[in-house]
Parts: C-alpha cells; structure tokens; sequence
C-alpha cells in the first residue's frame, strides 16, 4: 500500500489549519439549520400577533365585562351602582316563559335561514355552473341582493308586504290564493315567515357564489367517468359532486348559523320583535332589556348565553369536521 495514504497530519504541522477550518464550517453549517427551523417557527406566530392583541382588546375585554355584569342587578342609568347577585340573571332566562319563546323563536329562524339559503343557494348555483349564454351577466346578478344594505331591503319589503297597496297581496290575489287584509308583519302568525322570506332573498346568493366556486373544483374527469357509466344526474351528484362540496357545505352553514343568531338590524327595522313577540329573538331581545328596559345584568345574561350557544355549535363543527377529514 502506498505510504502516503497512511500518513497524518500533526497538531503542528500546517496542513492542520485547513482540517479545523473545515470542521469548524461543517459544524456551522449544522446549526445554521436549526436556527433557521425556529425563527419559522416563530414567523407565523409573530403575523397573528396583532390580530390575536386586537382580539384581547377589543373583544375580550368587552366579553369578560359583560361576564361581569350578567351577575350583577345593573341598570343602564347608574351601571356604577351594580349590586353582585350571583346567577339571578341566568335563573331568570330559563323561569320566564316569554324569554324561553325567544329562544324558541331564535332557533326557528335559524335553523330556517340556514336550510333555505343553502338549498336555495345550492339549486342557483347548480344552475350558475352550467354552461348558458348570458350567464355571466346572470352570475352578476345574482348577487345583487346580498350588496343591497340592510335598511333598503328593510323599507322595500315593510312596502311589499302592505296589506293595502302592497304589490305581494296583489300578486297572490292575481294567482288566486286570496291575500291577506293587513299588513303581513302585523300578524302573529304570518310575521315571522315573512321575516324569514326577506332574510333568505338577501342572503342565499352568497351561499350560491360560495357554492358556486366549491362547484368549480369538482374534477372535470370524475364528472365524465361518470356519464360513461350512464351514472344519472342524481347519482352523479351524490357520488362525484357531494363529497367535494360537502366541506364548504358544512362551513357555510356554520357562517349562517352564527349570522342568523345575531341578526339585528333586519328584524328591528321590519317589526321591531312584534307582533306580540312573534319574531322576537336572542338580539332583539338584548337590545330592548338594556336599551328600553335599561336592565344591563340581564342583558348580559342574554349576550354571554348567546355567545355560548355559538360557541358550541363551532366547536361542534370543529369536532365533526376533524372525523371527517380522519375518515377519508
């Protein structure tokens, strides 16, 4: 064996320098990445930092503030002079019954909105996704309820609804269904489907452009693999088109349900909870025992339970969506 192949360099001798130099920076070499691994770590954290400090300030506080008032007797007059009760306010919503048909009212039209504007969004999307001419202008339009503002949809349906030169009655009337001699949002009976008549014409177009997007990413191949296995319309539907649209399906109705819980603006314009409470839900009701009846504590009471019920329903859709996603 040649001789030169066994020799080594000395501590001493000059051809050491170059061997601890390269050690040295194939040592630096394996802890620059490490470094670099925790400062990505920390990236993400440091973009949501101002969002979460946001949060902390303008909506924790507030909520632990309102935690704080719902065991109290506090009056919109003299909110410093609240006295500590403990869970009067809470036994209260669940003793009266005319708070107990606010919730009953509450989860009607919520459940209400968010099965129509989603089947109703579903069909006008289905609709959208087919290849017409014109339907580009028909995809503009349909999303001209959903920009309209809140009071102008408001003033045009109290209007429609005129029992006497209102143009509803009038066209039921000319179909032959009869009408109805007052105001629509006069009756007990009839107030609250007409509320949620006027809710789902101004929201279901975004659940059809929501909708209509998920369409969008259904794999064009699956859809022809299943028109060469003479597959019909429904079932090409349920086995190729449901299970991609079925998240956003599901995440669309957590967004309605949440919306449709705090729904105020609508409401208070059209019947202001009337007649005889027939549409009087969770933020109607807030808003006249602190503002009308100027009772903050079970005001309080009323919110902190309304933030309840959404959170629950949104870590009961975490929970659902995290099987499904561990089922595929």
């Amino acid at each position: 064996m040649n001789a030169l192949s066994h020799t080594e360099e000395k501590p001493g001798s000059p051809g050491a320098l170059p061997c601890a130099a390269a050690t040295g920076a194939r040592a630096t070499r394996r802890a620059a990445p490490g470094k670099a691994v925790t400062r990505e770590r920390w990236v993400p954290w440091l973009f949501i930092l101002p969002v979460v400090l946001y949060l902390a300030l303008f909506q924790g506080l507030p909520l632990l503030k309102e935690l704080s008032l719902s065991f109290t007797d506090a009056t919109l007059l003299s909110p410093q002079n609240a006295t500590f009760i403990g869970i009067d306010n809470y036994r209260t919503l669940f003793q009266d019954s005319a708070i107990r048909h606010v919730f009953y009212i509450t989860a009607i039209y919520t459940f209400a909105c968010v099965t129509l504007s989603i089947s109703l969004g579903l069909g006008a999307a289905l609709l959208l996704d087919r290849a017409f001419k014109g339907r580009s202008v028909a995809r503009a339009l349909v999303t001209i309820p959903w920009a309209a503002p809140p009071v102008a949809v408001a003033l045009i349906f109290i209007w429609i609804y005129n029992g006497q030169y209102g143009i509803f009655n009038h066209a039921l009337q000319w179909l032959g269904m009869g009408g109805n001699d007052g105001s629509w949002l006069d009756s007990p009976q009839f107030a609250l489907p007409a509320i949620l008549l006027t809710t789902v014409w101004q929201i279901f177009p975004f659940s059809s452009v929501v909708l209509l997007a998920a369409l969008q990413g259904v794999p064009e191949e699956l859809r022809e693999a299943a028109i060469i296995d003479r597959a019909d319309r429904l079932n090409r539907f349920k086995a190729v088109v449901w299970p991609v649209i079925q998240p956003t399906v599901a995440l669309l109705a957590l967004f309605i349900t949440i919306w449709s819980l705090r729904r105020f603006d609508l409401i208070w314009l059209m019947t202001q909870g009337g007649p005889i409470g027939a549409t009087n839900t969770l933020v109607i009701e807030l808003y006249r025992n602190a503002f009308v009846n100027f009772d903050l504590g079970l005001a309080a009471a009323l919110g902190m339970t309304g933030v309840a019920i959404a959170l629950v329903i949104t870590l009961t859709y975490s929970i659902l969506a995290r099987r499904s996603a561990r089922g595929r």
